[in-house]
Order: structure tokens, then C-alpha cells, then sequence
């Protein structure tokens, strides 16, 4: 199967190398272009436009950063005879996103589902990410390869969009899970509790979930490593409070997180890996 990548950020060069390596054939384009160089680390192929990756792949997949990227994009991959590519978005954008395109992917002849993958780059290198897919039945069978290579959690949740608010529902879960961390480490500091024994607490006990133990290191200040950054939340963050308003539900605990980690980036640490947004709090209490 020949797939085509739209996008080589830090998530999009995590799939290509991923499925380069389980023996996909990979060609890849961006806005900025693919340099031999980068292409060869990947061991992917650089295309000069999106219309000659379309020529050549059976599936391609979108990897940017916005909405208005990946309206933009869908609308130059309309105006190429699509005559049976399957279109896939794992971007983590809008429900309404992909769904506002799919008629014309299906009138140029292709079909699409959206895939946004839940975890970080790390995670899609090592294939342990999640995958929450929405489309047509017939759809996801023939994302499923691919999807096998990145994910050991799969999950078809509904129609095209789908993917999307499940993404959304599973990351306001996680990004206020940190708000509540913060808040609890804050106070048990006061109360004359260390970091250490707080997370050694915590991450036995069933206030844990899946990332506290990774994390701990950069929350001690024993580890930089940055798996996703603060800016990366803050932009996620936002469009989940914009989907939030649209649909009339009120968030305060994401407006609470949104606020605590666009302070800490606008404090000069947008690139930094977000869980020090809760070690800077704890050191300032």
C-alpha cells in the first residue's frame, strides 16, 4: 500500500518513519517543502505537490496543525480526480471540519474518515498511540493496516467527525486532570507535603492514570524531555472550549486548565513539555 503524508511535523514524521519502517511505501509533502535530507532519515519519498502524492498513493493522510490548515489543504486535494483514494485526517481540529469537505471528496471520486491520534510522537514511533476513527464501515477496513502499525488502540466510533469528539472528550479528560494535579499538589505542598512522596503516592493509587509515572521525571525537574509542548495544550485546549461554546456546554475545569497553561506559556514556556506547567506552579506555591 502506498500512503502519502501531508504534513511532517513532529507527529507527521513520527507516522512516516513508523510506516516506513512496517514496510508502507511513504511520500510525504509539506507548505515548507521536504528536504532529501529529512526524507532520507525517514526513509520516505518527497513530493514536490500535493497533486503528484495523489497520483501515486492509495491513502493519504493529513497531519496539521489547525482548522484553516486542513480546510485549505482539503481544498486543493478536491481539485485533484481523487477516482478512489481514501482521504484520512488525524489532525485535532473541529468535528465539523472534515465533515464540511466530504462531499466534495466524494464528488471528485475519493472517500475520507478522520483518525486523530490520541498520545504523543513518542507513542506513534513505538506504536502505542490512540486512534479514534469516524467513517464508513468499508472506510476504516482499508485504514485498519495502517492503523495497526501506529495504534494498539483502535476505536470506529461513529460516522465521519466522530474520531474528532472522541478526541475531544478523551483529551478535556487528560488536560484537566493536569489542572487537578496542579491544584493538589499546590495545596499538599502547603500542607507540608514533597513532590516526591506526593507522586509516589499518587501514582499508586487509582488518582493515576497511564501518564503520571512518565511524567514524574520532568515534574521533579529531573528530565527536560518534551513530549508535547505547552503551546501544543494551549491550542488544543482552545479548541476544545470553542467546541464546548458551540454546543452550549459549560467547561469551567477546561477553562480553569486553559488559563494555567496559557499563563505558563505566555511566562516564556510555550516550547517546554507541558507537565512543567505543573512543576512551575508547585515550586512557586
Amino acid at each position: 500500500m502506498h500512503v502519502g503524508i501531508i504534513g511532517l511535523g513532529k507527529m507527521g514524521s513520527a507516522m512516516a518513519s513508523r510506516l516506513a519502517e512496517a514496510e508502507f511505501i511513504v511520500s510525504a509533502w509539506t507548505r515548507r517543502g521536504v528536504s532529501e535530507q529529512d526524507a532520507e532519515a525517514l526513509g520516505i519519498e518527497a513530493k514536490p505537490d500535493i497533486a503528484s502524492l495523489l497520483e501515486e498513493c492509495d491513502v493519504a493522510i493529513l497531519s496539521l496543525p489547525d482548522d484553516a490548515a486542513v480546510i485549505t489543504v482539503l481544498d486543493q486535494i478536491c481539485r485533484s480526480r481523487l477516482d478512489g483514494r481514501l482521504i484520512v485526517d488525524t489532525s485535532t481540529v473541529s468535528p465539523d471540519t472534515l465533515r464540511s469537505r466530504i462531499a466534495a471528496i466524494e464528488a471528485a471520486g475519493g472517500s475520507a474518515i478522520d483518525a486523530p491520534i490520541s498520545g504523543w510522537p513518542q507513542m506513534v514511533a513505538s506504536g502505542r498511540a490512540g486512534i479514534y476513527i469516524g467513517g464508513k464501515e468499508e472506510d476504516v477496513a482499508r485504514f485498519m493496516p495502517i492503523a495497526a502499525a501506529l495504534s494498539n488502540r483502535i476505536h470506529h466510533v461513529g460516522e465521519p467527525g466522530a474520531g474528532a469528539a472522541a478526541k475531544i472528550v478523551n483529551n478535556m479528560m487528560l488536560t484537566g486532570y493536569w489542572q487537578c494535579l496542579k491544584e493538589a499538589m499546590q495545596i499538599g505542598k502547603k500542607a507540608g507535603l514533597s513532590a516526591e512522596k506526593m507522586l509516589e503516592i499518587l501514582s499508586g493509587s487509582p488518582a493515576a492514570n497511564g501518564s503520571l509515572a512518565g511524567k514524574a521525571p520532568v515534574i521533579l525537574g529531573q528530565s527536560d524531555a518534551v513530549s508535547f509542548t505547552v503551546d501544543g495544550v494551549v491550542g488544543d485546549l482552545t479548541l476544545f472550549t470553542e467546541t464546548a461554546d458551540r454546543l452550549g456546554v459549560d467547561t469551567p475545569a477546561i477553562a480553569a486548565a486553559l488559563a494555567s497553561f496559557k499563563a505558563h506559556g505566555e511566562a516564556g514556556n510555550g516550547d517546554a513539555d507541558f507537565i512543567t506547567m505543573v512543576r512551575n506552579a508547585y515550586d512557586q506555591a
